[in-house]
């Protein structure tokens, strides 16, 4: 029986770890008590050094003087400020106001106004919470199908998950050991593609089911008016930003960039026409198209503040989200809205948010220092690289894997405990890792989403009127986990989506040298750089292995 767990403790801690975790017991500590247990059981065993346990302090030493990871309290505390200053609920009015009188215009502005808010504040809850306490209600009262209106809630808030500034991302971003920049960059294209398959079910759910998606009446032809003035304020913001795109300064910058500060110059110029408008008190601009300037820019220029100065290259996403805290506290002071009690309840929650994570991160090193040390990651590399099809094999069991452990585990869970995993994986099946990591968020993103454990489903049932029955909000969710599925399979389809390049996830081989493009997109290489918090850990695991070598060769 020894010889068999010695020879087998790999795979036996694996399942256990599943275990403890399905026991409902905190996911922190279950980890935690796993890398323990089975430590002393390897250093029982002889598979262990008892100088293993030296790397501990290091471990966490090593999580805790993470930069990267100090830019999730930044953009968590930048979401709840902006969640509670009212930002959501003046675009929700605003946009609702624009679209409402289309058919399907009211789910068309909740899935709009969520893209928004996930570019801006990146926390779903936030998200979920605000459009269900504001637009279900509206919505339900106008005749929408029940089932529609909470599911495009429950979806539009998921958008939080992968379109930037995204916690995921970031938290992807270091367990794949890659730069926060690149991850963001690569997920832009296929957040906005996903924004625009929810808005292509909800206008076709209209135009099949008319009655499950009702146009509100429009109250006189004053409201036609008004839309008339907010599309030609557009006309000329597209122009102004497609002319500040033609500028020589901006031509070095890379598209993605090029676009946001279009995007943001246009705003400018349509928030600088209505300033002017009502300073001079012209009235040439309707109230809703005044409205529309006024309530739109500031977001934009918030987003260009966090993600326009990452991409240019003028600040590391840590700075990016330092400047978003400090935009968003600057926003709910111009909206009066700034007071102690708004302070205290978002300091709270950052706090309670970070600590969780750090907890758990801290817990996974933990697991990860034992069952690196008992060679449970060739065991896990030698699982994944036998399975057959090659690259393509390995992607369709990892992506099906993650899809059912979505409905047990969220995406810090799975991607403290899952990815680790995987990367060394993909790495030497030459996967460009920052194109995995978004697939991956991209199909975490269904954690959110799954019934009955998704914590959106948990967060819109906790606003929702009584009279709304819990199965319709699960039956509500159940089309656009579909369309996730969709842009997952788009992703795996048209690596160009988010790599940029058509040669997608595989990868010519290098010239050895190691390079910052290298380092970007991934050299095949398993190494981590020197300064990685894993550094230290992998070469001390190293140590202890010839420790406990030596005193097995001793007679």
């Amino acid at each position: 029986m020894t010889a068999w767990l010695a020879a087998n403790l790999a795979p036996v801690m694996f399942f256990a770890m599943i275990l403890f975790l399905l026991s409902g017991a905190p996911v922190a500590f279950a980890l935690a008590t796993c890398g323990i247990v089975f430590g002393l059981i390897g250093i029982e065993l002889g598979l262990l050094s008892a100088s293993l346990v030296q790397a501990m302090p290091d471990r966490v030493f090593g999580v805790m003087s993470n930069d990267t990871l100090l830019a999730i309290p930044f953009f968590t505390f930048m979401g709840l400020v902006l969640e509670r200053s009212g930002m959501a609920e003046d675009l929700l009015d605003t946009v609702g106001r624009l679209f409402g009188t289309l058919r399907g215009g009211l789910a068309v502005a909740v899935v709009l106004v969520g893209a928004m808010l996930a570019a801006t504040t990146g926390v779903v809850a936030a998200s979920v919470i605000s459009m269900g306490l504001i637009s279900l209600p509206i919505m339900l009262r106008a005749g929408y199908d029940a089932r529609l209106a909470s599911g495009v809630i429950a979806a539009s808030g998921t958008l939080a998950q992968i379109i930037p500034p995204s916690l995921v991302l970031i938290v992807l971003a270091d367990q794949l050991n890659r730069p926060v920049g690149d991850m963001y960059r690569g997920a832009l294209l296929p957040g906005l593609v996903l924004t625009g398959l929810y808005l292509l079910y909800v206008l076709g759910m209209a135009w099949l089911k008319p009655e499950s998606a009702p146009a509100l009446p429009e109250a006189d032809n004053h409201d036609s008016a008004e839309r008339r003035g907010v599309w030609a304020l557009f006309a000329l913001a597209l122009a102004a930003g497609v002319g500040a795109s033609q500028l020589p300064a901006l031509q070095a910058h890379a598209v993605d960039a090029r676009a946001l500060l279009s995007v943001t110059a246009g705003g400018a110029v349509a928030w600088l026409l209505a300033l002017t408008d009502r300073l001079l008190r012209l009235n040439r601009l309707p109230d809703l198209a005044r409205r529309v300037a006024f309530v739109l820019m500031p977001p934009l220029a918030l987003i260009f503040l966090v993600l326009g100065t990452i991409y240019l290259g003028l600040a590391t996403p840590t700075e990016g989200g330092a400047m978003g805290a400090a935009g968003a506290l600057l926003m709910a002071l111009a909206r009066r809205r700034l007071d102690r009690e708004l302070l205290t309840q978002a300091l709270d929650r950052t706090v309670r948010l970070t600590t969780f994570v750090l907890f758990i991160l801290i817990g996974a090193r933990v697991f990860s220092l034992t069952f690196y040390g008992i060679d449970g990651h060739l065991w896990v590399e030698h699982l994944l690289l036998s399975l057959p099809g090659g690259q393509t094999g390995f992607l369709i069991a990892v992506m099906l894997l993650v899809f059912v452990l979505a409905f047990f585990l969220d995406f810090f869970e799975l991607a403290f405990i899952v990815v680790p995993l995987l990367a060394p994986v993909a790495e030497k099946l030459g996967i460009d890792l920052v194109w995995f990591g978004v697939l991956l968020a991209v199909n975490m993103q269904t954690s959110f989403m799954h019934p009955p454990f998704g914590f959106a489903l948990f967060y819109l049932r906790s606003v929702a009127p009584k009279t709304l029955p819990t199965r319709d909000i699960y039956w509500g969710a159940v089309p656009f986990v579909g369309i996730q599925i969709v842009m997952v399979a788009l992703v795996l389809a048209v690596p160009h989506l988010v790599t940029g390049r058509p040669d997608g996830p595989a990868r010519a081989a290098g010239s050895g040298q190691y390079t910052e493009d290298d380092y970007r997109h991934g050299d095949g290489r398993t190494q981590r750089s020197p300064d990685h918090p894993d550094a230290a850990l992998e070469a001390a695991i190293e140590r202890a292995e010839r420790q406990a070598g030596d005193l097995a060769d001793e007679p």
